[in-house]
């Protein structure tokens, strides 16, 4: 089972890599997309503090959703529309047919909706005999093609303009001249969709947002469909999540904005509908005799769909994916989307979001065959404007699965979860270790039986570790007064610094004494983050909880903890508090957590303030802070600063680039706004679900690194240099290491 799966996952990678048009493609217009929001942050007041208004809203309603639900239904019902709580999606299709066959309906228009989506709702519409017709441009060339969305917001985005051209000639049987260009298209789509707006039976749309207070929904577009969906047909019928419902006209309002400017930098869709109710189209028309009745009234009919959202409001890890506003920010980041698109990264919700929604709504198997194209990067949480914890659900998406499916996880992902045992015994049977590592031969073995791609430069290890140098330097010290330590200061060194680089280790710790800091190295494993990309979360939560257990003490005697390596830095901050329920000690370790770089400038701003006070004070001045002394060891040098997709949230390299600005080098960021492609483990795997992924994402930052004016690459993260080593063929160093290397005159 467990090989189908994957050989087919698989297939559709390789053959998405091959599609390099549609790739192309989808890498554009997602990439608009994040560089439009950018953009529109910088002019909107606040930024993307609004982030923290959608969470507390969404919260709130999701925590009362029991009261204002309710309050919906009555509200709308006062105002005339017939309301429908739906507890399934069969359910909420048998309403629709029954409505249809009441009314002699024949003809559907509908506006783009994934509520609709999620129940399959045109296929038995259809085979009723009713004539369902896309409205939405994008939705109805997927539809005449027989696809399902690429993307929540660019449905169609990885057709070319002849190809659509060609969707719409064969659809008016070959008797219109579509040219292939977007403007003609548009021209003909526009003639072909005018008689149906004006002669549907039936209009149906989604809501973006439901009022609970009035009773009213919310809809926005860009092309106005919607509207006349919505306002011609004698009869209306609106499809929404319960999951939907805000209290008030001021909370929607706040939706109507963080769904458009996370999704495309819009402040505003072109068009946001209001609707309570409906008003006669026209003098007293639009009376109809059916089976009797004289109705004469245009009627709304609003179906509050469950299916699974309840479970999911009661389930404490999958409930935070009820908060999405369904904006498709995270397909805009995800850099592994990016590449296959939404349909080899989605059942029917594509992206990162699409894995927790696909368990709960579609079942725990659905999500699980195409979960694995999650690679932990974070950069979903990050964009989005509700702040879900989406990594999180993914990896126990993936836990569950693998509990229910144990032959869902592949060897090398075992294998890969005990890279530190790896790296101890690389380190224990050094240098052997390295000329193994080094052998073609060994390489191919290592990549048949356990799963790392031979092609893939690997780490060498050292034959003393980071703890065992510390320790003999600390006994062969010699004795000497002590002054008393400004800072005192754990050192989280992780694997790369413990057995890779314990020279770098050593040299972050030299730092640190330099600037007067007494520093500890307390027994500590790695910080476990492969765990928490495959979906071992039990095994995190263990190690999260040891690390913590020696960390917190250190944490309350008023140590700082600083990480070298981003990601551990990220686990001590972010992920060690999620996944420890918010512990107290987990929460002092995070709160005294800080990445190498952000400290050595406090410290270095500190000793200027200090040197400023004492000069003040010796010259009778107010002391005041001063500009560190311009240093020379870079001058005149120019790189590019590579930010690691989990330094993003603390401070996305700022302090590494202030500290190297300092020391006169001239240092550009170099990013596509997405990950590198490594993804910690992931690069290293061997097969399309591994390096061939890997490479394809890192297509265009590679690009973007040759063709700036630079001479190597700088980065924190240990495995990001290897991927932008091999990519790009520049030199890559961290930057402590790069003043060393500056002094030998490299």
């Amino acid at each position: 089972m467990a090989r189908n799966v994957y050989a087919d996952l698989s297939r559709k990678i390789r053959q998405a890599i091959a599609e390099k048009p549609a790739r192309d493609a989808l890498y554009t217009a997602m990439k608009r997309g994040r560089d439009a929001r950018d953009a529109a942050l910088t002019e909107l007041p606040g930024g993307d503090s609004f982030r923290h208004e959608i969470r507390a809203i969404k919260e709130s309603c999701l925590d009362r959703q029991d009261e204002l639900l309710p309050r919906f239904v009555a509200n709308a019902k006062k105002r005339g529309a017939s309301v429908f709580l739906a507890e399934d999606g069969a359910a909420a299709v048998a309403y629709v047919l029954a409505l249809a066959k009441k009314h002699g309906a024949k003809t559907v228009a509908k506006s783009k909706s994934l509520t609709s989506e999620e129940i399959e709702i045109n296929q038995p519409l259809e085979a009723a005999g009713l004539d369902v017709i896309e409205t939405d441009l994008g939705e109805r060339i997927i539809q005449l093609a027989g696809e399902k969305p690429f993307h929540l917001v660019f449905p169609a985005v990885h057709k070319t303009a002849a190809q659509v051209a060609e969707i719409f000639r064969a659809e008016s049987g070959g008797t219109l001249a579509v040219p292939d260009d977007p403007a003609g298209i548009i021209k003909v789509v526009r003639r072909l969709l005018r008689p149906v707006f004006l002669n549907a039976d039936i209009g149906m749309t989604g809501a973006n947002v439901c009022i609970a207070d009035t009773g009213a929904i919310v809809i926005e577009t860009n092309e106005g469909n919607a509207r006349l969906v919505s306002s011609i047909p004698d009869i209306h019928v609106c499809i929404t999540g319960r999951e939907k419902v805000v209290e008030t006209v001021g909370e929607a309002l706040k939706m109507a904005l963080a769904h458009p400017i996370s999704a495309v930098g819009q402040r505003l869709t072109t068009y946001v509908t209001l609707m309570a109710g409906r008003s006669p189209l026209g003098d007293g028309a639009n009376l109809r005799q059916t089976e009797g009745e004289n109705e004469n009234e245009r009627q709304t009919h609003i179906i509050i769909l469950d299916n699974g959202r309840s479970r999911m409001r009661a389930d404490p890890m999958l409930r935070d994916a009820l908060n999405c506003i369904r904006c498709g920010a995270c397909m805009n980041i995800c850099p592994t989307y990016g590449v296959v698109g939404g349909h080899t990264f989605g059942h029917i919700y594509p992206g990162p979001i699409g894995i927790p929604w696909t368990a709960a709504v579609h079942g725990l198997e659905k999500a699980g065959d195409f979960a694995p194209l999650c690679i932990s990067c974070g950069l979903c949480k990050e964009i989005c404007p509700a702040e879900i914890d989406i990594p999180m659900m993914i990896a126990e998406v993936k836990r569950r699965d693998i509990a229910r499916r144990p032959e869902m996880q592949p060897a090398v992902n075992k294998h890969l979860m005990q890279v530190e045992t790896i790296a101890r015994l690389g380190s224990l049977t050094a240098p052997l270790a390295n000329r193994l590592l080094a052998n073609g031969a060994f390489r191919w073995l290592l990549e048949k039986t356990i799963g790392i791609d031979r092609r893939r430069a690997l780490p060498t290890f050292a034959r003393a570790t980071l703890a065992q140098r510390f320790r003999h330097r600390n006994k062969t010290r010699k004795p000497g007064r002590k002054a008393s330590p400004a800072h005192r200061v754990v050192f989280f060194a992780d694997i790369y610094a413990q057995f890779n680089a314990p020279e770098l280790g050593m040299k972050v710790i030299e730092t640190l004494e330099a600037h007067g800091c007494e520093v500890a190295l307390p027994p500590q494993r790695s910080s476990g983050y492969p765990y928490l990309a495959y979906g071992a979360l039990d095994r995190a939560r263990a190690l999260a909880a040891f690390n913590v257990r020696w960390l917190a003490p250190y944490a309350r005697a008023g140590y700082d903890i600083v990480a070298s390596e981003p990601t551990a830095a990220y686990c001590l901050k972010v992920s060690y508090p999620k996944m420890l329920g918010d512990s107290p000690a987990a929460g002092q370790v995070a709160a005294r957590t800080f990445e190498l770089f952000e400290y050595l400038i406090k410290l270095e701003d500190e000793a200027t303030v200090q040197v400023a006070q004492e000069d003040g004070e010796r010259l009778g001045q107010h002391p005041t802070a001063l500009a560190l002394p311009s240093a020379d060891e870079l001058a005149g040098r120019r790189f590019g600063f590579h930010i690691s997709c989990h330094q993003r949230p603390l401070g996305s390299g700022g302090g590494a680039i202030e500290w190297l600005r300092r020391r006169g080098a001239e240092v550009e960021r170099i990013e596509t706004g997405t990950c590198c492609g490594m993804a910690g483990t992931f690069g290293l795997k061997a097969g399309a679900l591994g390096y061939e992924l890997s490479q394809a994402v890192g297509e265009p930052l590679f690009e973007l690194c040759k063709r700036a004016n630079i001479e190597a690459i700088v980065t924190e993260s240990s495995v990001c240099s290897i991927q932008l080593g091999e990519g790009t063929g520049l030199e890559v160093w961290h930057p402590l290491m790069l003043l060393d290397a500056a002094a030998a005159g490299r």
